[in-house]
This record gives C-alpha cells, sequence and structure tokens, in this order.
C-alpha cells in the first residue's frame, strides 16, 4: 500500500489541469515502513517534451529535487505523471520507460476532467499491478 496526504495530491491534480493539454510530471518522496511506501513530498517538475502523449523529467529540477530529499531525509519512491485523454493505467510506453522495478508510479488521469483518477504501480517489465493509493 501507498499513501498520499490530501494536501500533496491537490499539488499534483493543480499542477496537472494547469500543464493541460500536455501531460504533467514529477517525483515523490517520503519513507518506507514494512512493506508500506507513505508520501511525504511531491515535487513538480517540467515536462521538457511539451506533449499530451509522453513525458520527460527536466534533468535539472530532477536533481534539485533529489537534493531537497537528501537535505530533508526522504527517500526517492517514485514519479507521478498525469494521462490528459486517457485512463489512469500504464501505457505501453510507460511499462517500456519504467526502469525501476522498486519504484512506484503514479498516473492521473484527467480523461474525465470532473473525476480525476490517481493510482499508483508497480511496474516490473510488462506486468504493472496497482499498489493500492490511499489519499489521507
Amino acid at each position: 500500500m501507498i499513501t498520499l496526504p490530501k494536501a500533496e495530491y491537490q499539488k499534483i491534480l493543480e499542477h496537472a489541469e494547469k500543464n493541460l493539454p500536455e501531460e504533467a510530471c514529477g517525483l515523490i518522496a517520503g519513507r518506507i515502513e514494512g512493506a508500506d511506501k507513505h508520501i511525504e513530498k511531491v515535487y513538480l517538475l517540467t515536462n521538457i517534451d511539451h506533449s499530451n502523449e509522453h513525458f520527460s523529467l527536466d534533468p535539472r529540477e530532477q536533481l534539485l529535487a533529489i537534493k531537497d530529499m537528501r537535505q530533508n531525509g526522504l527517500i526517492p519512491l517514485g514519479n507521478w505523471h498525469s494521462h490528459p485523454e486517457s485512463p489512469s493505467r500504464p501505457s505501453d510506453e510507460d511499462k517500456r520507460l519504467a526502469y525501476d522495478s522498486k519504484a512506484s508510479y503514479l498516473i492521473l488521469s484527467l480523461q474525465d476532467r470532473a473525476k480525476p483518477v490517481l493510482n499508483s504501480f508497480h511496474i516490473e517489465g510488462v506486468d504493472a499491478t496497482n499498489e493500492g493509493l490511499v489519499i489521507e
């Protein structure tokens, strides 16, 4: 299971809506307790691809986020991105680019703008498993 504070969820949602029609993206950090991951901080990064179908994190912003994690005693837990026009599930490209099997991959669907859907996935090869995200 993975938990996300409601305030951090709001940051993801607002950043994703602000960046429409492009995909928005960022990193997540926090702590691990047993099999559970607790997101404590969400990082909002620039999608340097400026695309509605894929994303690439800005390398400079990514480095600054990692430095901030270290300074605050947080562990990198994975990344997040939005799907402006498709469901909250990994695309074939998302699976192909999921290089770290220990990472969590959060996907926010804005397909139905009135009902955004955020899920977290564990991805290994072509297999994606929903991690059971709880927003508290």
